[in-house]
């Protein structure tokens, strides 16, 4: 299993992955799903990715190739055009694939969050799923997640806002997202892979990778459960009036 999550702000985007990798209990592995294709000065794109292993790395590999001659990722016109990029290398593997997976009874499942820059436009979020089409994040909705969303979800609900939320506290929610995730399911774990882009840098040059005994992140991990028990001691007690009276 995986949990990916992009937060979109007006200062810039956030990129968080997990890179745990596993095919049944005793086929536990670490891949990398977070890769980056830039051209500095003009633009620069963050791809993060779920599912069939062997199904997004087909895809990313298919991605590579092209954007190392010049097509594809690198000559897109916008992050629209971006994501129809990827989704068009979703369908060719689908087309190569799905029908001898799917006849053994395995399902061709990939999903993708890319965002990123063009030079003379806004930065922009969007995910691709595995029928090719992309969904873009929105100043309301201003996240995506992949893979194992559920437990990562109600903190980044409650706290993350496009116009207030600065990249700096984006990425501590992104780090609580993926902890709460990694707590409460075994198949999502460490490295964390974390990426902070500022808006109009053209580059990557924050970007962090956190082993499972890395300090700061036990920190995150130890602090944040800390102050959620002093917050639950916090609240205000519940109160019980008089039993109803039955009916």
């Amino acid at each position: 299993m995986t949990y990916c999550v992009g937060i979109m702000t007006h200062e810039g985007l956030v990129m968080a992955s997990d890179s745990r990798s596993n095919a049944g209990y005793d086929q536990v592995n670490i891949c990398r799903k977070m890769h980056t294709f830039v051209i500095p000065g003009e633009r620069a794109f963050v791809l993060l990715c779920s599912g069939s292993l062997s199904c997004s790395q087909s895809v990313v590999t298919l991605l590579r190739r092209d954007f190392d001659q010049g097509l594809g990722l690198a000559k897109a016109g916008s992050l629209y055009d971006a994501a129809r990029v990827v989704g068009d290398q979703v369908r060719r593997v689908s087309d190569m694939d799905r029908k001898a997976l799917e006849q053994d009874d395995y399902k061709f499942n990939v999903h993708f969050i890319l965002g990123g820059q063009i030079l003379g436009q806004a930065h922009d979020l969007y995910m691709i799923y595995p029928q090719g089409n992309p969904l873009a994040a929105t100043v309301d909705s201003p996240f995506l997640q992949i893979g194992e969303c559920k437990y990562g979800r109600p903190i980044l609900d409650r706290g993350v806002r496009y116009e207030r939320t600065t990249l700096e506290d984006a990425a501590r929610y992104a780090m609580i997202s993926i902890d709460s995730t990694i707590r409460s399911n075994v198949t999502v774990g460490p490295p964390i892979d974390l990426l902070v882009y500022n808006k109009d840098d053209f580059e990557i040059t924050k970007f962090r990778r956190f082993a499972a005994k890395d300090p700061d992140l036990q920190a995150v991990h130890a602090q944040w459960e800390q102050a959620l028990r002093k917050a639950v001691q916090e609240l205000p007690p519940v109160r019980f009036g008089e039993p109803e009276p039955e009916l």
